[in-house]
């Protein structure tokens, strides 16, 4: 192995008072110098270059996955900012503890105590309505709020809530990020690692990647493969395998990532990348996604972006279905990747597509008017006086009937929907 990074044992008074905290917890930054990662947001020139600076002005909802530093870099700006920090967990309270802290915050600012930064970690667990709680204080500048929260503010943070605050985005760590916080976990003597090993740098990207981007991942990752090999043990592949066992990815079946993963399965299918698509559906079922859901996908798929160029395609779809829902996963898997990359490679039109949503939309804005007497059936006496089915050519035996027979109702006589693209 090259370039070891070795750890020493450190003295037992400085490690006694962090004893049983997990490595993820005792390596936690303690200042914004010890940050690393979000270079989008902090820095000179950046969005938060003033609120680091303890001049926090405005509200902030931070959106980003688990373990990219959200709560943090909360504590940290609250660290900086001369307010009154109070944190708050919107899993462990509700809204009597919400409008508890409220009243506080009110009362600190009638003495002039001024403003109360509280902080709110996932802040999309109160629904729209606890969420309202926040607003009057907001309004009158009696708090500054900075909510933390993993799912889309769009969908989860009421619009008044959202009025009032600037939303941050705070991407998953990069690999080179995830190493530097590894190789502090390593070196660290007071807060790092409890026991002395060896890891390489291919190990230490091994454990970075099975991360997916989070860094409380990735510390437990590490101190699990510590424990594993033992005190002077070294991290060789058999002991990160052991220690990573099977790959969990992040998927939330009702959540954004959920429709972040179909869409680019969808649109890797729509731009004929058979790569893309194996990656994508093997992705999404790896993670646990119900196959008949991408079977019906894929079915979608197969009229809305390949329709006439290629009518097989929605038979291949199907028969994928009907293949999945016999077999299950993970044997059914392969019909649903096999029909995927089908749909990848072969031609594509969506004039069909195109041309019935100019139907629906002439049926939303026009007037229903009657079928035209000529297109009825006329199967009683009355009817045929009514003039039911008078003028009506049958195409088979009149082949001129096809174009000089309008089938339309009479306002949208000229209106042609179906233009072939192929």
């Amino acid at each position: 192995m090259s370039t070891l990074f070795p750890h020493e044992p450190a003295r037992e008074p400085q490690r006694a008072a962090q004893a049983g905290t997990p490595l993820a917890d005792r390596l936690r930054p303690r200042d914004l110098a010890e940050y690393v990662g979000q270079e989008q947001l902090l820095g000179a020139g950046r969005i938060l270059e003033r609120a680091a600076a303890g001049e926090l002005s405005q509200s902030l909802i931070l959106w980003g996955p688990p373990g990219c530093g959200k709560t943090t870099l909360a504590r940290l700006l609250a660290a900086r900012s001369s307010m009154r920090f109070v944190p708050f967990s919107a899993v462990l309270s509700g809204i009597k503890e919400v409008r508890e802290v409220m009243a506080e915050a009110e009362r600190n600012f009638a003495r002039g105590g001024g403003r109360t930064l509280l902080f709110v970690d996932e802040i999309h667990r109160f629904n729209k309505s606890q969420q309202d709680a926040f607003l009057p204080f907001l309004e009158r500048g009696e708090i500054l709020l900075i909510g933390a929260t993993t799912e889309n503010p769009s969908f989860e943070l009421n619009g008044a809530l959202l009025s009032r605050a600037r939303v941050l985005i705070l991407e998953p760590h990069s690999p080179e990020v995830l190493m530097s916080i590894l190789r502090r976990a390593l070196e660290d003597r007071e807060r790092g690692l409890s026991s002395p090993v060896r890891v390489d740098e291919a190990g230490l990207l091994r454990i970075a990647h099975a991360s997916d981007g989070d860094a409380r991942r990735a510390l437990n990752l590490l101190e699990t493969a510590a424990a594993l090999a033992g005190p002077g043990g070294e991290l060789d592949e058999s002991v990160l395998a052991a220690a990573m066992q099977r790959k969990l990815l992040a998927h939330d079946k009702s959540g954004e990532e959920h429709y972040n993963l179909i869409s680019a399965l969808h649109k890797s299918v729509r731009n004929s990348d058979d790569n893309a698509t194996l990656y994508w559906i093997a992705r999404i079922l790896r993670a646990g996604e119900d196959g008949n859901f991408v079977a019906r996908r894929l079915i979608r798929m197969a009229v809305e972006d390949i329709g006439l160029a290629d009518p097989f395609a929605l038979r291949a779809a199907l028969d994928a279905a009907e293949a999945y829902h016999r077999l299950g996963s993970p044997e059914g898997d392969l019909a649903l990747a096999q029909a995927a990359v089908y749909l990848a490679r072969t031609k594509k039109s969506n004039s069909v597509y195109v041309a019935f949503g100019q139907a629906v939309d002439d049926v939303e804005r026009t007037a229903a008017e009657p079928v035209p007497l000529h297109l009825r059936n006329a199967p009683t006496k009355l009817m045929k006086d009514a003039g039911y089915g008078e003028g009506y050519r049958y195409a088979h035996d009149d082949p001129a009937a096809a174009k000089e027979m309008v089938c339309l109702p009479p306002s949208l006589a000229a209106r042609r929907y179906f233009k072939p693209r192929q």
